[in-house]
Parts: structure tokens; C-alpha cells; sequence
């Protein structure tokens, strides 16, 4: 049979459209992790925001999209990639009506941890749109790369557009995502419906994976603002550890697990995990900590913050289209030992510099983190599907991107609270940036482990 006959003029249509309402749909998840760091020196001045506040306002998008994003695969099989992907979009508008619309720093939390879940169960469906729209391998293969640039141009323009709406009113980096997530929607309309499958869902890893790593996150910034000892600090760890033992046998004994543990004794997926959770603790908490030394130690307007982040981010923009070809010729091991080296300089060098240093010369040691993303993002992907069956792409790909979500959780978590208990906020802020530097170098050794292409 000619399978060309199908594309028809409607189904040319129905495939643009998938594809808009993917890339739209990556592109406000990425932008909405990265744009609020801008913002947080106004929601700090209007709200009265504390420090902890502000981690939680980062977290708990964060530390939800990583929670659930697991389970999101399944339940996008399950109903269907298309209705996954209007319940999740849907909610995304709402939640985010709900941060723009916030009176109280509680309200914005509990409407940022909404927004993180919805955001959990699009992306998963914006993935499977694509890869029902294009089944032809060279045409999903662009397709794929259009709904990359959709991210990587979330990550360049959020801090500059969050400076300028930050200008009229903070709340507006979120109220943005009404006529966006309007317009997707009206695109999805285009789309036939998606073929639904039976895929069970594991509920008890899914609550214990939530629990662990909600406590864990708590008890880091609890840390921080009441001490390693307070009592709700250590309530919180040791929440952790049985959440995280109930999670471990969840796994062993259940009939359809989340993440079935014998593929963690892989050697590439615990290198590769280990690598993108270092990854992000640099990539993400560079942006929050730098953001606050920005307005409260230098006196930059937001504009002028989300412009400091400029040349970071086109820089790792201006690579990526040469990853591919350097990965042929250099190998991948190479390319992310060298990705996290230039990392673990780059937070060095911010790090050591004396704080009347001029800020161009930030923005200029800024670069070597945004070249580290194109190098290791990218090739550790590559890897990973390479050395794992189609069969259990998904789940590695989860479990990867899982330990992504949670490294940059994480650091916000352990950075607010080095800021939060540090003599001055310039101690707090070398310590964040130097332990970040720490675990990229020691990324950087263990990408020898790796495959090398």
C-alpha cells in the first residue's frame, strides 16, 4: 500500500496543527520554570514574601512536574494523547489565572503546585501528538526538533520576558498564559482524536514518590529557615525515608511499576540520572540566586536582570545545531565531560569573583553554563535511547527526566536555605554556586563511565 495517499490537504492541516499545539505547550511549561526568577523581587516586595516563600514559589512547580510526570505517561495512554493534552492545558490555564490573581504568597504556592501537576500531564501528551501526527521517522524527527526550539526559546526569552512584564505588574509572567493556552486549544480542535490504551497506573508509587520528594524539599528549606534540628525538620526527613522505603517496595512488589528496580542497576541510566540531576542543580539554581544577588545586592531593575541572562542563554542556542555533528566526531562521553567542566568553571569563576566585580564580566562567566546545556543535554539523551529497547524508552526517559526536575527542586531548596543562614547573602550565594560546582566536576569524571558514542 502507498501510505503517501493519506496525506491529504486536511491531514497536512490536522498534523500543523498538532505539531503548534505541541511546541505551544513545551514552550509554557519551560517558560513558566525559568521566567518567575526575574519576579521574585517584586512578589517578595508586594506579597511579603520571606525567602522560604520564594522557594516555594519555584518548588512547587517544580517538585510536582517531576512528582507526577511518571505516572503522566500513562494516563496520557490511557485517555488518550489528545484529551491528556486539553485536561492538562486547561488546567494550566486555570492554575495560572490562579498565580496572577493570587492576594497571598499561600494562595500563589498552592496555585503554583497545581500548575506544576498540569504541567506534568501535557508534556508527556505533547510528545505523543507528535509522534501521532508524523509517522513517517524523518518527518517525527523534525517535528521533534521544531518542539525542542520551542523549549530552548521559552529558556532564552523567559528571563527578558519576565523583566519587561515585571515592569507593569509582575503578575502579568502569568496571566500571559491565558490567550496562549486559549490558542493551543483552539488548535487541538484540528487534531483527530488519539487511540486510547489500557495502561494501568501505578497509585502507590505515585503517592509515595510525591510524598518523598514534597518531604525532602520541605525539609531543606526548613532547614534553612528553622534549623537541621527544629522539630519540623527533622518530622520532614524522617517522612522522607519512609515515604521513599514505601516507594522502594512499591516498586519490588507491584504488578505494574513506575520504575521496575532492576533498571536501575544499569550502569549508563544511574551515570546518565546522576549526570542530568547535577546538570540542573547547576542550570537551575544559577538563575535564582543570581536573580536575588542581582536586585538586592546590585540594584539591577528586573529588565536589566533578565538581560545579564542574555548571553547564556544564546549562547547554548547559537551551539545546538552543531551538537550532532561534534558528537560524531568527538564522541559523547566527550562532549559531556566536556559540558560539565564547563559548568563546574563557569560557577567557579561567578563564585570567586569579588562582589564589586562589573557585571558584564557575570554575564560573560555565565556563558560557559549556557554552553554546558547544548553538550550534555542533548548527547546524554542520545545515549540513553541508544543503549535501552523502544520497549522501555519511555520509562528511561521518565526516570531520567524525573531526576532532572528533582536536582533543580532541589537547589532551590539547599540554595535558599545556604542564603537564608549564611552570615551575608554573598557567603550563601559562593556556597550555592561552589557546591554546585562540586557535584558538575564530579559529573564530569563519572561521563567517562558512559559509552562513548
Amino acid at each position: 500500500m502507498n501510505t503517501t495517499t493519506t496525506l491529504t490537504p486536511a491531514g497536512v492541516r490536522h498534523s500543523r496543527a498538532a505539531l503548534l499545539a505541541a511546541v505551544t505547550g513545551f514552550f509554557v511549561i519551560t517558560l513558566d520554570a525559568v521566567v518567575v526568577n526575574v519576579a521574585l523581587r517584586q512578589i517578595s516586595l508586594d506579597l511579603g514574601a520571606t525567602i522560604t516563600g520564594l522557594q516555594w514559589i519555584v518548588d512547587g512547580y517544580t517538585l510536582l512536574f517531576a512528582s507526577c510526570l511518571l505516572s503522566a505517561g500513562a494516563f496520557s495512554d490511557r485517555v488518550g494523547a489528545r484529551r491528556a493534552y486539553a485536561i492538562g492545558m486547561t488546567a494550566f490555564v486555570v492554575t495560572s489565572l490562579g498565580c496572577g490573581l493570587a492576594p497571598t504568597v499561600t494562595v500563589l504556592i498552592v496555585a503554583r503546585i497545581l500548575q506544576g501537576t498540569a504541567a506534568a500531564v501535557m508534556l508527556p501528551a505533547s510528545m505523543a501528538l507528535i509522534g501521532e501526527a508524523f509517522p513517517d521517522p524523518a518527518k517525527r524527527a523534525r517535528a521533534v526538533g521544531m518542539w525542542a526550539m520551542g523549549g530552548a526559546l521559552a529558556s532564552i526569552s523567559g528571563p527578558v520576558l519576565g523583566g519587561l512584564l515585571s515592569l507593569v505588574d509582575w503578575r502579568l509572567i502569568f496571566l500571559i498564559n491565558f490567550p496562549v493556552g486559549a490558542g493551543a486549544l483552539l488548535l487541538l480542535r484540528r487534531v483527530p482524536r488519539s487511540p486510547q490504551r489500557p495502561v494501568p497506573v501505578d497509585w502507590a508509587g505515585q503517592v509515595t514518590a510525591i510524598t518523598a520528594m514534597g518531604a525532602l524539599t520541605y525539609g531543606a528549606i526548613e532547614a534553612g529557615a528553622a534549623g537541621i534540628t527544629a522539630p519540623p525538620t527533622i518530622v520532614a526527613f524522617g517522612l522522607f525515608v519512609l515515604a521513599a522505603a514505601g516507594f522502594v517496595v512499591s516498586q519490588r512488589r507491584g504488578a505494574h511499576p513506575m520504575v521496575p528496580l532492576p533498571l536501575l542497576g544499569n550502569r549508563t541510566l544511574a551515570v546518565s540520572t546522576g549526570i542530568g540531576f547535577s546538570y540542573m542543580v547547576g542550570y537551575f539554581g544559577l538563575p535564582f540566586v543570581m536573580s536575588l544577588y542581582l536586585q538586592q545586592e546590585r540594584g539591577l531593575s528586573p529588565v536589566e536582570t533578565g538581560a545579564v541572562f542574555v548571553p547564556m542563554m544564546l549562547a547554548g542556542a547559537i551551539l545546538t545545531p552543531f551538537i550532532a555533528g561534534l558528537s560524531q566526531r568527538c564522541g559523547a562521553r566527550t562532549l559531556i565531560a566536556a559540558g560539565m567542566g564547563l559548568m563546574a568553571t563557569g560557577l567557579t569563576l561567578i563564585a570567586l569573583l569579588p562582589a564589586a566585580a562589573p557585571v558584564g564580566v557575570l554575564a560573560a562567566e555565565m556563558i560557559l553554563v549556557g554552553l554546558a546545556g547544548p553538550l550534555v543535554i542533548p548527547t546524554i539523551t542520545a545515549v540513553l535511547l541508544n543503549s535501552f529497547d523502544s520497549q522501555r524508552a519511555g520509562t528511561v526517559s521518565g526516570i531520567f527526566n524525573t531526576s532532572r526536575q528533582i536536582g533543580g527542586a532541589l537547589a532551590v531548596a539547599v540554595f535558599g536555605s545556604l542564603l537564608a543562614r549564611s552570615t551575608t547573602f554573598l557567603q550563601g550565594f559562593s556556597t550555592s554556586l561552589l557546591i554546585a560546582a562540586g557535584l558538575a566536576l564530579a559529573m564530569a569524571a563519572l561521563a567517562t563511565r558512559l559509552p562513548r558514542r
